[in-house]
């Protein structure tokens, strides 16, 4: 029941201890396996369930690690979100749960879609509701044990920045046109000799944007739970329980960090993503 943990304790004292470069190289990367995808759920040191095996035209779609925890996070938003809108049914006052789910969901409209996108936000605050909650539920998620945290994967992360990418040009061509919007791309009144120059700089910001916004969520997510594992790793490295507290003090303010780093990430992310659909909707601003 034990032997994964041994193991890794094993490997960490092996590394302390001055192992040779191979057996570090290849034992140092016992802190990813715990954050990188996988096909089992892990409960170490409990064990491992491995998770069913599918392929399709020879290709692999097993449901793994993440996509578990992606699919359980878009059951609980269903869950809770129906749920909310049946107690209006029942009362026109809502009670505590409702409340704080119309708190979130007014703060999305009128703190972050209205005043960045302006006339004709209406129209995407749907997709933003969906992403903050999706992000913070998947955020939260994380931080419960034996889980893992889907916005650490950068296929997840890249694909919802595709979306996003995906929503500015429709937003952008369907207020402008298709050929009025590339045409605003381009700043007014820059000299002609400057116009290849600023085409493509302004071709490749349609695409840095996106791409930023999928390496932030990802970086962010990725990093907490790295340093926390390194701050528990010290005990292992340093073969001592007097650095113990410290080590798991430091590692316990991370832990609550990572709370407000979950609802912040989630904040930034539907906040850039209006912004940059504000600013394809509205280009003469």
């Amino acid at each position: 029941m034990f032997s994964d943990t041994t193991h890794v304790i094993k490997d960490t004292l092996h590394i302390a201890a001055g192992d040779s470069v191979k057996a570090g190289a290849e034992d140092t990367g016992w802190i990813l396996h715990h954050i990188m995808d996988g096909n089992y759920l892990d409960f170490s040191p409990f064990g491992k369930i491995y998770l069913p095996h599918f392929e399709l035209f020879g290709i692999d779609i097993s449901i793994t690690r993440h996509t578990f925890f992606m699919l359980l996070s878009a059951l609980i938003l269903i869950f809770v979100l129906i749920k909310a809108s049946k107690s209006y049914k029942k009362s026109p006052v809502p009670g505590r749960f409702t409340s704080a789910i119309e708190v979130l969901i007014l703060f999305v409209r009128d703190e972050i879609a209205k005043p960045n996108i302006g006339h004709g936000f209406e129209k995407f605050v749907p997709y933003l509701l969906t992403c903050f909650f999706f992000i913070l539920t998947g955020n939260f998620l994380g931080l419960v044990p034996f889980s893992a945290t889907f916005t650490s994967n950068i296929a997840v992360t890249a694909m919802l920045a595709t979306l996003t990418f995906l929503a500015v040009q429709i937003g952008g061509v369907m207020h402008n046109g298709f050929f009025g919007y590339f045409k605003g791309l381009i700043p007014h009144g820059i000299p002609v000799f400057l116009l290849p120059i600023m085409a493509v700089v302004e071709i490749l910001g349609l695409f840095t944007k996106p791409f930023a916004l999928a390496i932030r969520l990802f970086a962010n997510m990725t990093a907490g739970h790295i340093v926390i594992y390194a701050l528990i790793s010290l005990i292992f490295v340093l073969q001592t329980l007097v650095v113990a507290p410290v080590s798991v003090g430091m590692a316990l303010f991370i832990y609550l960090l990572e709370v407000l780093i979950a609802l912040l990430q989630a904040y930034i992310f539907t906040m850039l993503s209006a912004v940059f659909i504000g600013l394809a909707v509205h280009q003469d601003h």
